[in-house]
């Protein structure tokens, strides 16, 4: 279910104040890690996806974000725990589906 008003934002592992708490050496390049630039498959861009991921693995709001992504079609960034290319194949399996 998707949080119509956004409040969700607070409460996420990935926000500055709570980044501070639980990854405070990521927390001043959560931009790289979060929304790494070029592809996906370099090996600074997967340890920078595996940083994020590893944030939003303990995030209460997880299936939150994951679903606010989905709705909006993003299509950069991790989100849910999720990259921008498994967000992509997760879309795939459920038109196959449907």
């Amino acid at each position: 279910m998707t949080s119509t008003d956004g409040n969700w934002r607070e409460r996420a592992a990935c926000s500055t104040a709570r980044l501070m708490k639980v990854a405070p050496e990521l927390a001043h390049r959560a931009a790289e890690a979060f929304f790494p630039v070029g592809s996906e498959d370099t090996a600074e861009n997967k340890r920078a996806i595996a940083q994020a991921k590893a944030v939003c693995a303990g995030c209460p709001v997880k299936a939150e974000c994951l679903d606010d992504a989905l709705a909006a079609k993003w299509t950069d960034g991790v989100f849910g725990g999720l990259s921008a290319a498994e967000r992509r194949q997760l879309g795939r399996t459920k038109r196959a589906v449907a």
